[in-house]
């Protein structure tokens, strides 16, 4: 007897329902750590980072908007 285990046993607007609001909550906090390191005297790549990240968060966002548009979900 075989079980299904992972992603591929929920369906795939639940998971893209708790993906999405943490992405956005990831962005924002991103996005502030990027501003204070960039106001605050710290090491510029700490910065440079913080930046990717919110930039990686970015992307995922729009690559999962194009998604569910094209995949007709909500």
């Amino acid at each position: 007897m075989m079980t299904e285990h992972g992603t591929e046993a929920r369906p795939a607007g639940a998971l893209a329902r708790v993906r999405r609001p943490v992405l956005w909550l990831l962005l924002a906090v991103f996005a502030v750590c990027n501003a204070v390191s960039s106001i605050a005297d710290v090491n510029v790549f700490i910065g440079v980072g913080f930046g990717l990240a919110t930039l990686g968060c970015a992307a995922a966002l729009i690559a999962q908007h194009y998604e569910t548009r094209r995949g007709g979900r909500t």
